[in-house]
């Protein structure tokens, strides 16, 4: 209980705007990597499995920017659980730098949803038993 999943991220060039400095949407995305990161590696859900018959959206995501990062910096990003819901996963992250300096900080709120056959529909999917004990180790506070 209680753990913090992490990931380094060393900020390239591609991550960056003529500033030399994180364009905001490089972000997003290493925050969606995290997160597709953390399915795989801790909760057993790969993306490449998961997306066969289900998905978790972000469906509210709030990001404050802090500080900047730069060209060859190696950043630490850390998730966490604030709270489980019947089909959706509040969770809050953070991203450091070497000092420990933070560079942004948010929540992300994922829905656990099932489509059909088709892929014309989908609705929120409530978590088993087995995944709500995998999230829970997560969970801070």
């Amino acid at each position: 209980m209680n753990q913090i999943f992490l990931k380094t991220e060393k900020i390239r060039f591609a991550h960056v705007d003529y500033a030399g400095i994180v364009f905001y949407p490089r972000f997003l995305e290493m925050l969606n990597a995290l997160v597709e990161d953390w399915f795989e590696e801790e909760l057993e859900r790969p993306f490449y499995e998961m997306h066969e018959t289900n998905g978790i959206p972000t469906v509210d995501l709030k990001v404050q920017f802090k500080n900047p990062a730069r060209l060859g910096q190696v950043i630490m990003k850390k998730l966490w659980v604030i709270h489980i819901g019947f089909a959706s996963v509040l969770c809050g992250f953070e991203f450091i730098d070497e000092t420990g300096k933070p560079i942004l900080s948010g929540e992300v709120t994922l829905v656990n949803v099932a489509f059909n056959k088709d892929r014309n529909d989908i609705k929120a999917e409530p978590f088993n038993e087995e995944m709500k004990a995998k999230l829970t180790k997560f969970t801070i506070g």
